[in-house]
């Protein structure tokens, strides 16, 4: 811990020392009480955007909503600046993910002094929530989210080329329904078609854009009972790839196959009677 502490501190310097044990680690109790403070900071900020979006709350409590959320914006900037000070490698920290998410949690504020309705993209702050894992000492959670995050680049490919399937799909039935209806019933023209059949495919149905002849029906019960299996395709892909994953299997030495059971004694490829555990 004190090497690592050693390599990320920019100085010795007593006071930086002092700070950067406080904001980046919770293992004392000013690191710990830091942590609490900086997320209910972010539970009230979120919970201020949220309230100056009702038109009547505002009214009422403008002036100090706006000035609570210019002092935790204004605490938010002193960290994220302290933050960046007290590390050797400033870059390390401002490109990290937990980085980018402290920068990105500032920017929705101060663009608001030139774009106003864009202050409500502060709710991105919620994000800094993560923290919470380390200050209750669930990193091992997080941790284990590595999984479903290897899981959907393992099957990235098998995804695109559904997506790519289910593009194709969407725009020949929006065309074809584009035809059938003549362009009338809200179907006025082909992407208004396409936008359509996306909807109907994922089950969401708006119900703003229907059709009304025989035909036209008739396609979109096809197209919605397609649906049903079409959502259940990705899901499938990623989950067997999480279990090849997170699964602990048999390794035959005979034929090399890996997807024994956990608990088989004999190959269910070749028949060899299985000896290591992997």
């Amino acid at each position: 811990m004190q090497k690592r502490e050693h390599n990320l501190i920019a100085e010795d310097t007593p006071w930086k020392k002092k700070i950067f044990r406080i904001i980046y680690f919770s293992d004392t109790p000013s690191g710990k009480i830091f942590d609490l403070l900086l997320l209910l900071m972010i539970i009230l900020s979120t919970f201020i955007v949220m309230m100056e979006s009702v038109q009547k709350v505002d009214e009422y409590y403008h002036s100090l909503l706006v000035s609570l959320e210019w002092l935790i914006t204004i605490a938010f900037t002193i960290e994220y600046i302290l933050r960046i000070s007290v590390v050797k490698n400033k870059k390390d920290y401002i490109f990290s993910f937990l980085g980018i998410i402290d920068f990105l949690s500032l920017l929705p504020f101060f663009l608001s002094l030139f774009f106003p309705f864009t202050k409500f993209l502060s709710m991105i702050r919620l994000l800094r929530m993560l923290r919470i894992f380390r200050v209750l000492n669930l990193l091992d959670y997080m941790n284990d989210g590595q999984y479903i995050v290897q899981a959907l680049k393992n099957s990235s490919r098998k995804i695109y080329i559904f997506l790519l399937f289910i593009m194709i799909l969407v725009t020949i039935i929006g065309s074809l329904m584009f035809v059938i209806e003549n362009g009338n019933n809200g179907f006025i023209d082909i992407p208004t078609s396409i936008y359509w059949a996306v909807v109907t495919i994922t089950t969401v149905g708006y119900g703003d854009i229907s059709p009304v002849t025989p035909l036209g029906k008739f396609l979109s019960v096809i197209l919605m009972l397609c649906g049903y299996s079409i959502i259940a395709v990705p899901t499938g892909i990623v989950t067997s790839e999480m279990r090849k994953k997170m699964a602990k299997t048999r390794l035959c030495d005979r034929c090399g196959n890996s997807e024994n059971d956990e608990d088989a004694r004999y190959c269910k490829t070749c028949g060899e009677k299985l000896m290591e555990l992997k």
